[in-house]
């Protein structure tokens, strides 16, 4: 199976879609498609979430389109079912993990510290998300696990931006780093797509 990392080619931000409708979610994916962007994550945060994600998988047949804040077996289960590319969590639990473990397509588990980091990397995980990133150690925390936990690479998200986004890829164990900057809410709700466009191509520079 692919890794999570393979799946992002170049691409080095993880854009964070939270949509209201199917129509919104294919908006801002539209709006990132055009900034560049092959890979997003949906969260499924908002009762639209599944269709939003079967939506943009409809409208652009060549993008990545990934399903996050999958919390339980049952949310997991229908992330699988609506087609998802990839599945990211927030936190990680030993049930949680034995299915992620068994699911047929990339996984970026969710950590916030040294026992978790431990627990994904006994589950076979090496590629982690760090949430909430900044309330987590930040770029300090990750670039401190590179000598304890050798072969794990990481994606912070939460609290990453534009302004510090730099600390984090700078690392050689941070492969990218994921956030809602991009699509900032009152963009969406405005509906100033070329914002959206234009943050990611910045972003993804």
């Amino acid at each position: 199976m692919n890794s999570f990392k393979s799946l992002m080619k170049d691409q080095q931000l993880l854009p964070i879609i939270q949509a209201n409708s199917a129509e919104e979610g294919v908006q801002i994916a539209g709006a990132m498609r055009a900034g560049g962007i092959h890979l997003v994550e949906v969260v499924l945060r908002t009762e639209a979430s599944i269709e939003a994600l079967e939506a943009i998988k409809a409208a652009y047949p060549d993008m990545c389109v990934g399903a996050g804040t999958v919390i339980s077996v049952d949310t997991l289960d229908k992330a699988l079912a609506a087609g998802a590319d990839f599945i990211v969590t927030p936190a990680i639990s030993n049930s949680l993990l034995q299915a992620l473990k068994a699911c047929p397509v990339p996984v970026l588990p969710g950590v916030s510290n040294t026992g978790d980091i431990l627990l994904a990397s006994e589950y076979g995980f090496t590629e982690l998300k760090l949430f909430p990133a900044s309330l987590a150690g930040g770029a300090a925390f990750i670039k401190a696990m590179s000598s304890v936990f050798q072969q794990i690479s990481f994606c912070p998200t939460g609290g990453v931006s534009a302004d510090n986004r730099n600390d984090f890829l700078s690392l050689p164990n941070c492969f990218a780093v994921g956030g809602t900057w991009v699509a900032a809410k009152a963009w969406v709700e405005a509906g100033d797509w070329q914002a959206i466009t234009d943050a990611c191509a910045q972003a993804n520079a």
